[in-house]
């Protein structure tokens, strides 16, 4: 029965460069990850407790998501609640530009907040995502983008260089970018520690501590945003998964699943319909 109630819905807006997504009906757990991008969501229905960056929220209808682009966060439901979730989706470079659009300077933001509760800003969203879904024109979909990205930099954001974030030390950073350029090796313990004095335990402790999750679940979040690239630009899923470094097919469909919302050809079919909508267009 759940699987019949649950809806997953994304669609991708082109101009903007955003997505933006619906999840109905959902009683999955996502486990601890993170985004390299930033979040804007709110629950519509449901309850789910919130671990993010080491606090602990209680949501329900009509609180407000803020994530960073690397703040990871995982959640579950609340008495097996079923979660009805709208967000969208904007890349780093596509808020920078936003951003000096608006305040006239040029910075990267960084929200202040994850959670406000009972946030007027959530009506803001749910414009946006109506604007999208509906392919209103575009005049339209910018003003609500924009006037949503105003109301959240006026109340809960500041320039990232001024937050007070405190960034992984430099030993750790090494093993960080390593996995960003060698993704789709076999990486083991081993090949980390030769890059550091650390000892095993201390260093599984310190850069799970550091970046708020382990090293293996850092290397399958930068495996799947890989994958994620590799669908937007049509590659097939076997393909992509191969590419990214994941070990078989099946695991990697769970594991998209698992964090994603969707599968892999779901999420792909929504930039297949965007460059069919394209040639459609262009006849």
């Amino acid at each position: 029965m759940q699987g019949v109630q649950e809806q997953r819905h994304v669609y991708y807006d082109r101009d903007l460069k955003i997505e933006a997504y619906n999840l109905g009906g959902i009683v999955q757990k996502f486990p601890n990850h993170f985004h390299d991008y930033y979040v804007i969501g709110f629950v519509e229905g449901g309850k789910r407790h919130l671990w993010c960056r080491g606090k602990e929220y209680d949501l329900a209808a009509g609180d407000l998501i803020l994530f960073n682009p690397r703040d990871n966060h995982y959640c579950a439901p609340i008495n097996g609640e079923i979660l009805d979730y709208r967000a969208v989706n904007i890349e780093i470079e596509v808020m920078q530009k936003a951003v000096k659009e608006i305040t006239g300077k040029d910075f990267v933001p960084h929200f202040t907040q994850n959670v406000v509760y009972q946030s007027d800003i959530t009506q803001s969203i749910d414009e946006l995502y109506g604007a999208i879904l509906s392919q209103a024109p575009k005049l339209k979909r910018e003003e609500a983008f924009f006037f949503l990205l105003e109301q959240v930099l006026q109340e809960y954001a500041e320039p990232f260089d001024e937050a007070d974030v405190s960034e992984p030390n430099q030993q750790i950073k090494t093993l960080c970018d390593y996995m960003e350029e060698h993704f789709s090796e076999n990486i083991i313990l081993d090949d980390l520690l030769s890059m550091t004095n650390f000892g095993k335990s201390y260093l599984l402790r310190s850069f799970t501590k550091q970046v708020g999750v382990s090293p293996y679940r850092y290397l399958q979040n930068i495996r799947l945003k890989q994958a994620k690239r590799f669908l937007e630009e049509g590659v097939a899923p076997i393909e992509a998964a191969s590419m990214a470094g994941f070990s078989d097919q099946s695991h990697f469909t769970n594991f998209f699943k698992e964090f994603i919302g969707l599968t892999p050809k779901q999420y792909q079919k929504i930039f297949t319909k965007e460059q069919e909508n394209d040639r459609h267009g262009n006849d």
